[in-house]
């Protein structure tokens, strides 16, 4: 028997990306899982990047959890051990983390030569191939081996009678267009979460159909219109709760290079957020003032998981492709924190405790 209770106020989760920093996010759903039985029901998530990797380990165990197949203590396991295996554990990973991170760091601050290349060239082809044919752990240079480990693709359940609802965000490449990969409409696959997760500097488009697609930071960051635009009624969300990553607002003006282009990627990573949950805020308000009579519309209030900011203060772009044991750890660590302070705040929910240890 499933050991989910379908009471409380239905919830739509969505996950931003943001690479390595989105083990936060893994960290915050842990706590989600634990508490929802009984409390409220994830009815939606989506998630963008390295959020929409931990939407679909969270959205794959719910669905089981609700076929009565899986419990709430594997998928909080499962998205424990998604993160350990993709941290650096050899000495030859931690030792490639370390050169990739400092030398991200370097270049940021002008001491170090950047070298543009393209995933297309016949040595970065070359040298992809060779790491996933010789490296001892195949997990640590291979995102769709990594995936295939932990989620089984070819056994998702997914459907318009299917709950909950995935979404993960992408861009297609030639055509412009925002793309919600969407599990009502049978779309959610490994190809679907690579190619939300592929960085045009580091990874090939993926192609899917006769679209390639990248990553879904260029597009919706995450989606969110999608959790009320043509839903019933009575299956929209009561509650929208965002796991941000790029932070609102920063305490100080950037001035190194580094500093300057990651809060502009923060600052393009938030437009279309903001911009979609304004929308939301607007109805809201017209329907509290009582002038939107249309019975399709409710109110929706907006909840957000956010890092303290002592903690965002002091992550720098080069941390957002660290695959350290003590930066995941910690992210994931405080996550867990977050959520039990802000569950504290909306439902009276209690805080993360000692039964999880990363």
């Amino acid at each position: 028997m499933p050991d989910i209770a379908h009471t409380g106020p239905r919830i739509a989760i969505a996950c931003q990306g943001g690479g390595s920093q989105t083990a936060f996010t893994a960290g915050v759903l842990q706590v989600l899982l634990r508490e929802a039985a009984g409390r409220f029901v994830i009815s939606q998530i989506s998630g963008t990047s390295g959020g929409a990797l931990c939407a679909l380990l969270a959205w794959d165990g719910l669905v089981r959890q609700h076929a009565g197949t899986w419990t709430v203590a594997q998928t909080i396991e499962r998205l424990e051990a998604f993160w350990q295996d993709n941290t650096a554990q050899l000495p030859g990973e931690i030792a490639w983390n370390g050169l990739v991170v400092n030398s991200a760091r370097l270049q940021g601050n002008g001491l170090l030569p950047e070298f543009r290349t393209t995933p297309y060239s016949p040595q970065a082809v070359f040298t992809t191939r060779l790491l996933e044919t010789l490296a001892p752990r195949r997990e640590f240079v291979d995102l769709e081996y990594l995936l295939s480990k932990h989620v089984a693709f070819d056994q998702l359940i997914q459907g318009s009678g299917v709950r909950p609802r995935l979404l993960i965000g992408a861009v297609a490449v030639r055509k412009g267009d925002f793309k919600a990969f969407d599990s009502w409409r049978g779309e959610i696959s490994v190809e679907a979460a690579l190619a939300s997760a592929a960085l045009p500097q580091t990874f090939q488009a993926v192609r899917i159909g006769d679209e390639v697609y990248w990553d879904g930071l260029f597009s919706q960051n995450p989606p969110v219109r999608e959790f009320v635009s043509g839903v019933e009624p009575d299956q929209k969300p009561e509650q929208i709760w965002v796991i941000r990553i790029n932070p609102q607002e920063r305490a100080r003006e950037p001035t190194t290079v580094a500093d300057i282009e990651d809060r502009r990627n923060e600052l393009a990573g938030n437009l279309s957020l903001n911009q979609e949950l304004r929308s939301i805020r607007t109805f809201n308000e017209l329907i509290a003032k009582k002038l939107l009579n249309d019975p399709t519309k409710r109110q929706i209030s907006i909840h957000e998981f956010a890092m303290a900011d002592t903690v965002s203060a002091g992550l720098d772009p080069a941390s957002k492709l660290d695959r350290s044991r003590e930066h995941i750890m910690g992210l994931m660590a405080h996550g867990r924190e977050r959520a039990g302070a802000m569950l504290e705040e909306i439902l009276g929910a209690k805080g993360a405790d000692d039964r999880f240890q990363g």
